[in-house]
């Protein structure tokens, strides 16, 4: 009986220790790249939405200057005159419009590839 129990166990086949931790090393490495990938993506989306809210302040501010022949005084009243929905909030998605009522000019600050 002890016989068989060595013999059974001698032909038991299994992972090593040492295969086990390469496995795990392997999967970091592989996590690792997947979260570089992805912060990447995230950077672009940021970039993209932040040239699409000043493209669209700047049509609304040429659409008030259109309309009343001179810049509007801030972005409120480009709200007021019903050319924008809401006020960008400063920070919120990590970048800032900047509106200059002399000119009409737009632009933005906080986030890498926006104007």
């Amino acid at each position: 009986m002890l016989e068989q129990l060595r013999k059974a166990r001698r032909e038991e086949s299994g992972f090593t220790l040492i295969e086990l931790l390469i496995v795990i090393v392997i999967l970091g490495v592989l996590a690792g790249i997947v979260i570089f990938a992805v912060g990447g993506i995230t950077d672009r989306g940021n970039a993209s939405a932040c040239k699409s809210d000043v493209k669209t302040v700047e049509v609304a501010s040429e659409a008030y200057r259109a309309k009343n022949g001179t810049y509007a005084a801030d972005m409120p009243a480009l709200v007021t005159a019903n050319l924008l929905r809401e006020v960008h909030v400063a920070g919120a998605n990590g970048y800032t419009i900047t509106y200059d009522n002399t000119n009409g000019n737009v632009g933005a600050t906080g986030v890498t590839g926006c104007p």
